[in-house]
């Protein structure tokens, strides 16, 4: 298979010409608008080379792109092999450095080296993350029940893992499993971690779902970035649909969920943690792209004074579902180590149902009930 390649160029436009002279098939694009340019014009190439002859520093932008596109490889061309510019590529994700002077062979031997480290895509399930705006609306509970809600599809793998690093997730308790390991063990063996490794980690609960804990005792050191993608990478290739329950207060934690299928944001409709919230959408959509990034309504009142359309306009993401209020039930089954969509025996374990199969791909049965819009008011002042 021939690669595509993309030249991030400078002026002269000379590292496109040696391509082109080297066999490649290089298209060059302009060094101020490079990487928006191929970010809008859809599918990424196999290899992106940049020209940084010029420059003094990495672009501000090209780590948050291998971020969005970590099967894209990177080639810079830099005039030498200065060590904090190296330290910058590394934590950039680049894969290949050439120094000057440069020659076609150097170009396509990096090149070469680049795509024969692509390996062929494997099969990845699908990961669903969840952060609550605020503590107390209901994120661990929406999570597990989405995990729970997937796994009873014949057939279906599902993984539950609480990120809650430093202590103090609930997601094991809420599926009533007492797990030995945690996801702290899993991390520090992510080198290791195979299916046979991983299966030892993690407990089954009693509606399908393996779950990979959060720590009895709080992590002293908290796990890097890489480690935590790594982790992820691990997961979703063991099991067709990974569900995270992310701590809103680890910021570290929020940003390192990669690959991840779509970020839920579960907020409830008071004031503080719609506020709370639009602060977190925006670190969320400049992260993961806004088509990667919603919201959930939890515990919602028709008649509160926070509507729906409230909610979207502060907080700049579409609202798939509000789920009504039924405090009593959730703590009941919270309380048995009993997901609610088991029995889907209420309006709340139903959204959550209609929930999950637009999460999963499937169409809902109904649109969300969209309520009327009102006057602006004192509230939308406050906004």
């Amino acid at each position: 298979m021939v690669a595509s390649i993309v030249v991030v160029e400078s002026a002269d436009r000379e590292l496109g010409t040696l391509a082109r002279a080297a066999g490649m098939s290089a298209i060059n694009v302009e060094p101020v608008t490079g990487l928006a340019t191929i970010e809008r014009n859809g599918t990424p190439p196999d290899v992106l080379i940049v020209d940084l002859r010029t420059e003094r520093s990495m672009p501000g932008d090209l780590a948050t792109f291998k971020r969005r596109h970590p099967r894209t490889g990177v080639v810079i061309v830099v005039p030498a092999l200065d060590p904090a510019l190296m330290l910058e590529a590394m934590r950039a994700g680049v894969n290949e450095v050439v120094p000057e002077p440069i020659t076609g062979a150097d170009l396509r031997s990096a090149v070469d080296r680049v795509v024969g480290q692509q390996a062929p895509p494997a099969e990845h399930g699908r990961v669903f993350a969840f952060v609550g705006a605020k503590g107390g609306v209901g994120t661990t509970t929406l999570a597990i029940n989405v995990a729970a809600a997937l796994a009873s599809d014949p057939g279906a793998t599902v993984l539950m893992a609480d990120l809650h690093i430093t202590g103090h997730g609930d997601a094991a308790l809420f599926l009533g499993v007492e797990p030995r390991f945690s996801v702290v063990d899993a991390i520090e063996n992510v080198h290791r971690l195979d299916r046979t490794f991983l299966h030892s980690l993690v407990a089954r609960a009693k509606c399908g779902v393996d779950v990979l804990a959060s720590p009895d005792r709080p992590s002293v050191r908290h796990p890097e970035g890489q480690q935590l993608r790594a982790l992820l990478d691990r997961l979703a290739s063991n099991y067709q649909y990974v569900v995270l329950d992310v701590p809103r207060s680890d910021l570290g934690t929020i940003d390192a969920v990669e690959p991840v299928s779509m970020i839920t944001l579960v907020v409830n409709q008071e004031l503080p943690t719609v506020r709370r919230a639009a602060q977190i959408a925006a670190l969320l959509r400049q992260r993961y792209g806004k088509d990667r990034v919603s919201a959930v309504v939890s515990r919602y009142d028709a008649r509160a004074e926070i509507g729906q359309d409230d909610i979207e306009r502060v907080v700049g993401l579409p609202v798939w579902s509000v789920l009504p209020s039924d405090y009593r039930r959730a703590v009941a089954a919270a309380n048995v180590g009993q997901p609610l969509t088991r029995d889907g025996q209420s309006r709340l374990a139903a959204a959550v149902l209609q929930f999950t199969r637009r999460l999963a791909g499937a169409h809902a049965e109904a649109p969300v009930r969209r309520p009327a819009v009102r006057a602006a008011g004192r509230l939308g002042g406050l906004f």
